[in-house]
């Protein structure tokens, strides 16, 4: 088929999608000055935080004023490589993280979906239809009919139903875009965790086997001074139970080293046994800096991603109130039509084939038992949920905070203690050894100062581990391993 432009049919066709749109718009344009219904959003007020941190805990441990770019990376500060790599490969290759982006994915898609139902479909059809009449029962002609051409429809979003739906669908892909973050937040606190209970358990395995192979030459003495005639056979005994017990301490934190590399291994989403050969090298458990870089209250409501997911979501619920609330008024539709139809291939050039429609519609509910106020009724109820939930999350947050600061300032505590009686049971078992070879003292004593050592040392690595940890639960509470002006952490970190 040829058709030139001052054809009839074009001509025809242009004008009446000319006279069409204009009618369209008037009316589109007429009933847009209606308001959208639904309470419009807006933000919680900020919490009255405290301008500093409250507990007694936060004067005891040093504080610097962090940017939230420090704070996006601040497991650097341990200055440990293979730390630095572990979390680098987290970022790139956590199941945990791929699934949150795919989330991320859907959202993006269905914020658009949102936004294409506000306007009109355009369809296009084409049948061709040849059928042949029996000669018996009628007259035994062929019949041909041919049609092509265009359906559009259009909801008009009058009351604003569908523009509350798309709010909604953009603060619903805001609150999964801050959980992508709160779940690295969670991801990054774990590895390094993980990491330094690992390191705790290697240290641990050193300090048992060298007292493994100190009691072995305390056992020696006493079995010499036994053959010399000097103690018993009692001394030798016990002297071989110490060691025994200290022996058997050791299979129990191979376990622990085990699981904990196994659990690290999960994170970066690897088999298990993958991180043997790169983590069998004990270079112990990470220093802990002497000070904590960390912002004022304020700061922390600002970089917790959960509290803006928390915040998001009620944005969210507050916007489905006036998508229900719409169905309480009348909705208007508009359909239109344009179409060639022919009883020949050839005939659908002339004008004459041009069929054109278009139909407006209304509907307005007016009995429905209820079921709309009630709809109305849940997703109010919801909304006060996503505020409640809202409010719970600033309020954790905060106390996650504080919990945080005493815990890290307890266990430095602890920890310069538990130093001080490791270098005291040090040079008692030193002086015990060396007093009993010369017979000034009894064995019990020598044993007794060799067990001190042993659980004073074991207890001093889980106490740095405890204070490293603490340090690492600190900087989760924060929010820290994200930024808004740097959100993927993943560009930040370097390789070494």
């Amino acid at each position: 088929m040829k058709t030139s432009a001052c054809h009839p049919l074009a001509t025809e066709t242009a004008a009446f999608w000319h006279r069409e749109t204009v009618l369209l718009a008037a009316f589109a344009l007429l009933l847009s000055g209606c308001a959208t219904v639904g309470p419009n959003y807006v933000a919680p007020a900020p919490t009255a935080a405290p301008a500093t941190w409250q507990g007694a805990a936060a004067a005891r441990v040093g504080i610097i004023r962090a940017t939230p770019e420090e704070l996006a990376r601040w497991w650097r500060q341990l200055d440990d490589p293979a730390l630095n790599r572990l979390v680098e490969k987290a970022l790139h290759s956590s199941l945990d993280l791929r699934a949150a982006q795919a989330k991320l994915r859907e959202a993006r898609a269905r914020r658009a979906l949102a936004g294409a139902n506000r306007f009109p479909t355009v369809t296009a059809s084409g049948t061709a239809n040849v059928s042949k009449s029996s000669a018996e029962t009628g007259t035994g002609n062929t019949r041909e009919l041919y049609s092509a051409g265009f359906d559009a429809g259009w909801e008009l979003d009058v009351f604003g139903g569908l523009r509350r739906g798309v709010e909604a669908a953009q603060a619903d892909l805001e609150a999964t875009e801050a959980n992508l973050y709160a779940i690295q937040v969670s991801l990054i606190a774990e590895v390094a965790l993980n990491y330094v209970e690992l390191r705790a358990y290697q240290d641990r395995l050193a300090i048992a086997q060298a007292n493994v192979t100190s009691q072995a030459e305390t056992l020696q003495l006493a079995q010499w001074r036994a053959q010399a005639g000097l103690v018993s056979t009692l001394d030798v005994e016990q002297a071989r139970s110490n060691l025994a017990q200290t022996r058997a301490q050791i299979p129990s934190l191979e376990t622990g080293r085990a699981e904990a590399e196994r659990r690290l291994g999960i994170l970066l989403s690897q088999s298990p046994g993958s991180l043997t050969g790169r983590l069998s090298d004990p270079t112990g458990i990470p220093q802990a800096p002497a000070w904590v870089t960390m912002g004022i209250p304020v700061d922390t409501l600002r970089q917790r991603p959960d509290i803006h997911v928390a915040e998001r979501q009620l944005a969210a619920e507050t916007a489905r109130v006036g998508v229900v609330e719409a169905a309480r008024y009348p909705s208007f539709k508009l359909n239109g039509s344009l179409s060639l139809e022919a009883l020949s291939l050839g005939g659908l050039a002339g004008a004459d084939a041009l069929a054109r429609g278009v139909a407006g519609s209304i509907a307005a509910p007016i009995f429905d038992a209820g079921r709309i106020r009630q709809q109305i009724e849940i997703q109010t109820a919801v909304q006060e949920q996503a505020f409640i939930n809202y409010q719970s999350t600033v309020l954790n947050a905060l106390s996650e905070v504080e919990g945080a600061l005493t815990a890290l300032a307890n266990t430095r505590e602890r920890q310069r203690n538990m130093t001080e009686a490791v270098q005291a049971a040090r040079l008692a078992a030193t002086l015990a050894r060396q007093r009993y070879s010369s017979g000034i003292i009894d064995f019990q004593t020598v044993l007794d100062t060799e067990r001190s050592v042993l659980n004073l040392e074991d207890n001093l690595k889980s106490s740095q581990a405890e204070h490293l940890s603490a340090l690492i639960q600190l900087y989760k509470a924060l929010g820290g391993g994200w930024s808004a002006s740097a959100a993927n952490v993943t560009d930040q970190t370097e390789g070494n």
